[in-house]
This record gives structure tokens, C-alpha cells and sequence, in this order.
């Protein structure tokens, strides 16, 4: 199927067909089913957002072989679990994957539209802050005293608030 045109309302022109980015979707679909069977935001913030862009993120750009499908998604929640700790360095492993991607998109007539919504989300994430509690101010990364409200906040990007969100969810599942 041969991804044609965006702006047209009726249909793809010269009788080829859209593309309709199904891989990405697909992700989109699993990183917000964990974040709801999680319910650790409501699905209309900015937070909740973070986490399933991160998630879908991390869910496409692991399936390098375009095979994740219904009873591979349970076998893959380890491998997520992973990309997604703390201590991994998963910025950089997706500007590679995504690097990646667009190199064999060069190739051809240009990315598909996963690819682009997978791009569109990183840009989201890594260009988009969001005011949060600063838990490099209190030693040890701990609870702050009196609760959230009360403590310092900082402008994180989105991508550092997502991350840890969608490890969560991940593990409550």
C-alpha cells in the first residue's frame, strides 16, 4: 500500500492506496492499555501523555522485526521493563533506533507514516517540558516532606516524567 496524500478528503490520488500506520498505533494502543490498567493518571494530563508517547516509543522502536502481536506482547513486557529502568541510557537508544529508521527510510521514498508519528512523539517529548517536583532536591530521591504541593518543582521534559511513568505501568501490570 502506497502512502499517496494527506490533505486529500476524498481518498488517495492516482488510484493508489493510504497507508495507514498500523505499527505505530499498534504501540500506542499496548502503552495505553498498560497506563489505564495502571491508573496513575487520568488520561487527560500532560503526564499521562508523556508516559504513553514513552511507552509507544519504546514499544515500536523495540519491534525490529515487525512482529509484535497479541501473545508476543506479554514476552516483550520484560524486555520494556528494561529499556525503561532508571539507570538505562534510553534517550540515546531512541535517537538511535530513530536514526536507524530514518537511514532506511532514506532509501526509499521517504519514511512511512509510523515512522513519522514515531517521530512527531519524540519531538513532543524531548521539545515539551512540564512543571514537576524536583526529586534531586531531596536527598535520596525520596518522599518530600508535606507532599508533593509543598516542595520545589522544575521544568522537566516530558520524556524524564513519561519515562519512569510508563516503567511503572509497565511493572503494575
Amino acid at each position: 500500500m502506497l502512502h499517496e496524500s494527506r490533505g486529500n478528503t476524498e481518498g488517495p490520488q492516482g488510484g493508489g492506496e493510504l497507508t495507514v500506520p498500523m505499527a505505530w498505533l499498534y504501540a500506542e494502543y499496548i502503552a495505553d492499555e498498560l497506563l489505564r490498567t495502571g491508573d496513575l493518571m487520568p488520561p487527560t494530563s500532560f503526564e499521562y501523555r508523556a508516559g504513553r508517547d514513552a511507552l509507544a516509543l519504546t514499544i515500536f522502536l523495540s519491534d525490529s522485526r515487525g512482529e509484535l502481536s497479541g501473545i508476543r506482547v506479554i514476552t516483550q513486557l520484560e524486555t520494556w521493563l528494561s529499556l525503561t529502568e532508571y539507570d538505562q541510557a534510553w534517550q540515546e537508544w531512541v535517537r538511535e533506533r530513530m536514526e536507524l529508521l530514518l537511514e532506511e527510510a532514506a532509501g526509499q521514498a521517504g519514511p512511512g507514516p509510523d515512522v513519522e508519528l514515531a517521530e512527531l512523539a519524540w519531538r513532543w517529548l524531548e521539545e515539551t517540558e512540564l512543571l514537576a517536583p524536583d526529586l534531586d532536591a531531596v536527598p535520596g530521591g525520596g518522599a518530600l516532606p508535606g507532599g508533593e504541593e509543598d516542595g520545589p518543582k522544575v521544568w522537566t521534559p516530558a520524556w524524564r516524567l513519561g519515562l519512569p511513568l510508563g516503567h511503572l505501568a509497565i511493572h503494575l501490570f
